[in-house]
């Protein structure tokens, strides 16, 4: 992103609540960028007073990457070109990582042939990519800007998970968020993506446990997506957990008690449909 006033490039641009535009620490003040709305300042701060008073706080995540444009409608989800293209991407990048399942052997037969790897690899891609329009939705109907976009590591590390057997990380990117917000309105934010993917793992798991034909991919389906709650909930750093902790711990707790069974229940009952189907085919 290049500061609007002298076009310096800059990894974490300062945002002018005034007009909307992105600056380095030199000329983020608007006298020192020759704001256009400078007709603000001579009138008290309203929204930035009421929201202190609130106890509201700017919030950025510590790794922020700005929207293609300052503004973005109201009352409806907005999609940039950029997050388009970085979202095109990460989709590309989980469904690799669901093929890579059919090039070993051993795991390609577990999973039950061509038709259930393409259905398993369905499966995950709908889950990564509801998990970040869950915090996307719910980020701007609060009215901040959320925009997905691609990281550098994650997106490296979900690479690397297409070459290797059973060890997948699926984390190419992240939804980043940026503006005024309270403790609550982020502990919500966070936990709509693990919640998703809880309620993917409760419905897969019914779904093998009803249908015993389909039980080994919607049982792979219900585990990874269960591991992928639990994951996010650990409460540290970036983590969606961290921050649910803060809002609130005993909704923390009951969540992340939740993830844990079902990572158990789900993983348990997929190693047992293995033992089995291969003690069959024996």
């Amino acid at each position: 992103m290049n500061c609007e006033k002298c076009q310096k490039e800059v990894f974490l641009p300062f945002k002018c609540p005034y007009c909307g535009n992105y600056y380095c620490s030199e000329h983020r003040l608007p006298e020192n960028h020759d704001c256009p709305q400078m007709e603000q300042l001579r009138t008290p701060k309203e929204e930035t007073q009421t929201a202190i008073a609130k106890g509201q706080k700017p919030y950025e995540y510590t790794m922020t990457y700005t929207p293609s444009t300052p503004t973005r409608p109201r009352n409806r989800i907005y999609f940039s070109p950029k997050e388009i293209t970085h979202l095109a991407l990460a989709t590309l990048l989980v469904i690799a990582v669901g093929l890579s399942f059919g090039m070993f052997s051993d795991a390609y037969t577990e999973i039950g042939g061509l038709l259930t790897l393409i259905t398993f690899t369905i499966i995950l891609t709908a889950s990564f990519f509801t998990h970040e329009m869950a915090h996307k939705i719910t980020a701007q109907r609060k009215q901040l800007w959320a925009e997905f976009r691609l990281t550098l590591m994650g997106a490296i590390l979900t690479l690397m998970s297409t070459i290797l057997p059973f060890f997948k990380i699926i984390s190419p990117g992240a939804v980043m968020v940026a503006g005024f917000t309270d403790k609550e309105s982020m502990g919500k934010i966070s936990i709509a993506g693990p919640a998703t993917n809880i309620a993917f793992s409760t419905v897969f798991l019914a779904i093998a446990l009803l249908t015993p034909q389909y039980d080994m991919v919607f049982l792979l389906g219900a585990a990874i997506n269960a591991w992928i709650a639990l994951f996010n909930l650990i409460p540290f750093g970036l983590l969606d957990g961290f921050k649910i902790f803060l809002w609130d711990k005993k909704i923390w707790v009951l969540i992340f008690a939740a993830s844990i069974v079902l990572t158990i229940f789900s993983y348990k009952l997929f190693l047992d449909a293995i033992h089995g189907k291969s003690s069959f085919i024996v």
